[in-house]
């Protein structure tokens, strides 16, 4: 009888402590519970050399294992950061890797390439845009953007309980361009990948949709219109089939142009104030270009590799906000934004992200491009192949209130990633860790 009461007593004390686990990780997330476990399991192993979940490799101990958030393997690190890539770490979060973001508490909706921006008006506040995640199982037909106010909780941005996640205004655009090869962009119906950034005065909206000019385009709008706050299509000739990752940046007098293309070469035009653009510019850069970015530029194989355009951009003046004697001007002034290096071996992408300047005053010449690809701190080997993941960096703004689109390098900034589309992430860090290691163009 004894032993039979012993069972049931076992029995019970399972199920509860399964449910137990399981509420704390609905609760927490899988990465916060890892760092408590990990806190909690380091005070039993002493000093006897082992590594608790909460505890990240460094370039002296590139062996060390960590626990991807989201699995519930334990994988080791692909490489060694430092070694080959310029590492950047977070200012914020207690073990200086990178956050979640979750558009939800409780039950968080899937999403994925992210954008913060900071609120307009509150304190410790930012505002979150991203795709929503439509998956085979959903029934909704059309693609949407969904946005909320945010703030960090326990190292991660939640969407605050007054304003949950809803998704953001932008009509649906229809055409007629997409057949053959490209017919099945004719189901993509709503926006696509939006980029939200700030421009020298006010935030903007810039996303994919289908276009009466080609297959598909891209549409850029005044943000203050799609969200609580307190439109056109600029277009050039000869159009690609399908137009991705545009970029806007601002000269010095706050004059507005469309960057199109990194590769393989630049293109670029000024915007009219009605939305159209006016002729490529890029050849009047192409002189100094020319010496510069087949050098710096990283290499490409022929098949399964390409360059391509990521984020919005921004101004960094290359001095110290807190050094007196650092002035903005023009000859020490430029344009920042992140492109990527992509491959996919064995159907799997990885994207590798560099840093590319170039000057805020015309021709607008680069000026340098990350000699390594920027490692994210807390970046995962994926499985046997020796890839890491995907982190695909989507988006990028100054952290302060109130600050727009210029800085300096010692302002913080986010970078808004998503995880192997299925996470979305952020890493808040100073703009002197991303832009450190340039290679510079001759002449500069």
């Amino acid at each position: 009888m004894l032993i039979r009461e012993t069972r049931r007593l076992v029995g019970v004390v399972c199920v509860l402590l399964t449910l137990f686990y399981i509420g704390i990780r609905v609760c927490f997330g899988n990465k916060k519970f890892d760092n408590w476990i990990g806190d909690a399991l380091s005070g039993f192993q002493g000093d006897a050399g082992s590594t608790s979940l909460s505890q990240h490799p460094t370039s002296q101990d590139s062996s060390a294992s960590i626990t991807v958030a989201g699995t519930a393997s334990v994988l080791e690190d692909v490489i060694d950061p430092p070694a080959s890539h310029n590492e950047v770490f977070s200012v914020s979060t207690t073990d200086k890797t990178f956050f979640y973001i979750r558009f939800g508490e409780l039950k968080a909706m899937k999403a994925m390439n992210p954008n913060i921006i900071p609120h307009p008006l509150r304190e410790d506040t930012w505002i979150v845009v991203a795709q929503k995640y439509k998956g085979p199982e959903d029934q909704q037909a059309w693609f949407s953007e969904i946005v909320c106010s945010a703030t960090f909780r326990e190292d991660t941005l939640v969407c605050d309980k007054d304003q949950p996640p809803s998704t953001l205004p932008i009509a649906a655009t229809y055409g007629d361009k997409c057949d053959g090869d490209l017919a099945y962009f004719g189901l993509n119906v709503g926006p696509h990948d939006a980029r939200v950034f700030f421009g020298p005065r006010a935030p903007y909206a810039l996303y994919g949709s289908q276009s009466s000019f080609t297959c598909f385009g891209q549409w850029v709008q005044d943000f203050r219109v799609l969200f609580p706050w307190g439109a056109g299509h600029g277009a050039r000739e000869p159009y690609l089939r399908v137009e991705k990752n545009w970029f806007l940046f601002w000269d010095q007098d706050d004059r507005v142009y469309a960057h199109y293309d990194i590769s393989p070469r630049r293109v670029f035009a000024a915007l009219q104030d009605d939305g159209a653009a006016g002729p490529d510019l890029a050849p009047l850069a192409q002189p100094m270009d020319e010496k510069c970015l087949p050098r710096l530029l990283p290499k490409i194989a022929p098949s399964l590799e390409s360059l391509h355009q990521s984020t919005n951009s921004l101004a960094v003046t290359l001095c110290r906000r807190a050094d007196p004697s650092c002035k903005q001007s023009q000859n020490n002034t430029f344009v920042f934004t992140v492109f990527q290096h992509k491959s996919f071996y064995d159907f799997h992408g990885v994207y590798e992200p560099y840093v590319l300047l170039f000057w805020q005053r015309a021709p607008f010449e680069v000026y340098g491009v990350s000699k390594k690809p920027i490692w994210i701190n807390g970046r995962q080997k994926t499985d046997a192949r020796g890839q890491s993941q995907m982190f695909y960096v989507v988006s990028m703004s100054w952290k302060a209130r109130g600050q727009k689109y210029h800085g300096f390098l010692d302002d913080v900034l986010f970078l808004a990633f998503g995880i192997e589309d299925e996470n979305t992430a952020g890493i808040d860090v100073l703009a002197s860790d991303l832009l450190r290691g340039l290679g510079l163009c001759p002449g500069v």
